[in-house]
C-alpha cells in the first residue's frame, strides 16, 4: 500500500493538480515524497465507500428469504452456492470497478457507445427490469416487517411502501451519510442475532465446512433454490452501479494510479463482501440447523416447512427471547430500505448511460416502487404470505437470468483492456470469469427448457392451452439463447481501453479525456 500511496486520490492540497499537467520534475518528486509520508491506509480509506455500498444489496430481504428457504429444504448442502457465487460476485464487481476507473465511464456509457440502436434499447429494458426485480423483495421485505410490528395485512403493508420513497427523501434532509450508517447499523444488528443464534444452535462444524466446500444439488428443487441464490447474490444492476460508483473517486492519470486505485477498490470490495458472505453462512446455517432438529414443536415444523421472512422471526427466539419478532422486524426494515439506496442509485445511472436522461433520486425511486408494487400487490392479495415469500424467489431467478446481459458486454469490454490496457495481469481472473458466467449462463439455460418442458408434460391444461403456451414461450427461449450468443460473439467496434503507453505520454501533456475525473457523479453521499 505505501507504494501505491504517491498515485493515491489526492485530497484538499492536490485536488487540482489532477485536473491540470505537471511539467516541472520538481514539483512530481516534491509531491510524490509528501503522498509517501501518509501512511498507505489513510488512502485506502480515500477509496471507500462504492464496495460496502453495493455489498448492501447482497444483505437485502431477497437474499434472506432464500438463504432461509435454502437452510429449511436442504440444511447446509447449499452453503457452497453462497461461497461461489460472492467470490464470482467480487471478482466481476472487481471487474466493474476496473472498468470504470481506466475508461472513465460506467458500463451503461460504453455500452451505449458500442451496440446498436435496438440493442442498446433492449439493454437498457433489460437493466431496468433487473432493477424493478430488485426492488419487489425489498417491497415484499418491508411490508412483512409492518405485519409483524403493527399486525397490518401484506397487502396493505405493500401499498404502505410506496410511502417509504417520501419517507426516506425526508430522511435525507438530516444527512445521507447518518442515514446510510443507520440503516447499516440496524443491518448489522440482524446480523449479530443470527451470529448469536448460531454460537447457540451450535451448527456441527464439519458438516457446515462440507457445505462449503463439496457442491451438491440433490433434493426436490435443488437446483432451482441454486438458481435463486444465485440471482440474489450476483445481480446485473450492481455491475452498473460499482462502475459508476468509483468514477466519483479521483484517480490519478498515470498507470500506476490507475492500478493503485483498482488495488485499493479491490482491497475494499473484498472485505465488505467478506462481511456479506459470513452473513449469509450464519442465516443457512441457523435455518439449516434450527428446522432439522429433533426437538421443534408442530407448530414450528409447519413454519419451516414454509419459511418465509414473515414467519422467521422464531429462528431467534433463542438469543432474544420475546423480543425477538420486533428486533427482527425493525432489522428487516432497515434491510429493505440499504436495498433503496442501491437501487434508486443503479436505476439513475442505467437511466442516464443509455438515454442520457437524469431525473430526481426521489422520482426515481417512486418510478421503480410503483412498477414493483403491482404484481407484489396482486400476488400478496391472492397467495397471502406464503404467495408473496414465492414471488421473492421468483424475483431473484428472474435476476440470475437477466445476468448474462450485463455480465457478457463487462467481460468483453474488460478483455479489450487487456490486449492494452494497464491491466494485463488481469487474463486469468478474465478466464476464471468467463468460464463461471458460462456455468451459472448453461445452468439457466438448462432449468428453464427442462422445467419449462417438464411442465408442460405433466400439467392438468388441455392440450389446446399447451400448445398454444408452447408456440408462445418456445420462441422467447431461442430468442433467449440466440440473443446471449449475440452479445458473446459480437466484434467490439468501439474502444473502449487506454493505451498504457499513451497514458504515460499524456503525463507531460495530460488531457481530461484520460479517466477523467467525473463532477456529475461527485454528489453521491459516501462515508470518508
Amino acid at each position: 500500500m505505501e507504494m501505491c500511496a504517491a498515485d493515491g486520490r489526492e485530497r484538499t492540497r492536490t485536488a487540482s493538480l489532477l485536473r491540470e499537467p505537471v511539467h516541472d520534475k520538481d514539483t512530481k518528486e516534491s509531491l510524490g515524497a509528501q503522498n509517501d509520508k501518509e501512511p498507505g491506509w489513510r488512502k485506502l480509506l480515500a477509496y471507500v465507500g462504492p464496495g460496502f455500498l453495493v455489498s448492501l444489496a447482497y444483505l437485502d430481504p431477497g437474499n434472506l428469504e432464500t438463504d432461509l428457504q435454502a437452510g429449511s429444504s436442504h440444511k447446509y448442502e447449499l452453503l457452497w452456492v453462497i461461497l461461489v457465487g460472492l467470490v464470482f460476485a467480487l471478482i466481476i464487481q472487481s471487474l466493474a470497478a476496473n472498468l470504470g476507473v481506466t475508461t472513465g465511464k460506467h458500463l451503461a456509457e460504453i455500452c451505449k457507445i458500442e451496440y446498436p440502436k435496438y440493442v442498446k434499447f433492449c439493454l437498457w429494458l433489460l437493466a431496468e427490469l433487473a432493477v424493478i426485480a430488485a426492488d419487489i423483495p425489498e417491497v415484499i421485505g418491508t411490508a412483512f416487517a409492518l405485519n409483524i410490528l403493527f399486525h397490518i395485512p401484506v397487502w396493505t403493508g405493500v401499498l404502505i411502501t410506496g410511502l417509504s420513497t417520501l419517507l426516506l427523501l425526508g430522511l435525507q434532509r438530516y444527512g445521507v451519510r447518518k442515514l446510510e450508517l443507520l440503516v447499516s447499523l440496524l443491518v448489522f444488528v440482524m446480523a449479530a442475532c443470527y451470529f448469536g443464534e448460531m454460537s447457540y444452535v451450535k451448527p456441527p462444524a464439519t458438516e457446515v465446512i462440507k457445505g462449503l466446500f463439496v457442491p451438491k444439488l440433490k433434493g426436490n428443487g435443488a437446483t432451482g433454490d441454486a438458481i435463486a441464490l444465485v440471482g440474489a447474490l450476483v445481480m446485473p444492476h450492481n455491475l452498473f452501479l460499482h462502475s459508476a460508483l468509483v468514477l466519483s473517486r479521483k484517480t490519478p492519470q498515470s498507470t500506476r494510479g490507475i492500478n493503485c486505485a483498482c488495488r485499493y477498490f479491490l482491497l475494499e470490495s473484498g472485505f465488505a463482501l467478506f462481511v456479506a458472505l459470513l452473513i449469509n453462512i450464519a442465516v443457512i446455517s441457523v435455518s439449516g440447523t434450527v428446522c432439522h432438529s429433533s426437538n421443534l414443536t408442530p407448530e414450528n415444523i409447519d413454519q419451516c416447512s414454509d419459511l418465509t421472512l414473515n414467519s422467521a422471526s422464531f429462528l431467534l427466539k433463542n438469543v432474544l427471547g420475546k423480543s425477538s419478532s420486533t428486533i427482527y422486524a425493525i432489522a428487516l426494515l432497515a434491510s429493505g430500505q440499504s436495498s433503496t439506496i442501491t437501487g434508486t442509485y443503479a436505476g439513475q445511472f442505467i437511466m442516464q448511460g443509455f438515454l442520457d436522461i437524469k431525473m430526481r433520486k426521489w422520482l426515481r425511486n417512486l418510478m421503480t416502487r410503483s412498477i414493483a408494487i403491482v404484481p407484489s400487490l396482486i400476488v400478496s392479495i391472492i397467495g397471502g404470505s406464503a404467495g408473496a415469500g414465492r414471488l421473492i424467489i421468483i424475483a431473484s431467478m428472474v435476476l440470475s437470468f437477466e445476468l448474462p446481459f450485463a455480465l457478457i458486454p463487462l467481460l468483453k469490454f474488460s478483455s479489450s483492456k487487456i490486449k492494452m490496457g494497464p491491466h494485463k495481469n488481469s487474463i486469468y481472473i478474465i478466464t476464471i470469469s468467463w468460464i463461471l458466467g458460462a456455468l451459472i449462463i448453461g445452468i439457466n439455460i438448462y432449468y428453464l427448457s427442462t422445467g419449462f418442458i417438464d411442465w408442460i408434460i405433466h400439467n392438468s391444461l388441455p392440450k389446446v392451452a399447451n400448445v398454444f403456451i408452447g408456440i408462445i414461450v418456445f420462441p422467447l427461449m431461442a430468442i433467449y439463447i440466440l440473443s446471449v450468443l449475440y452479445l458473446t460473439f459480437r466484434k467490439d467496434t468501439a474502444v473502449t481501453f487506454t493505451d498504457a503507453s499513451e497514458i504515460e505520454k499524456g503525463m507531460h501533456n495530460r488531457s481530461t479525456e484520460v479517466v477523467p475525473y467525473r463532477e456529475d457523479l461527485a454528489d453521491i453521499p459516501f462515508p470518508e
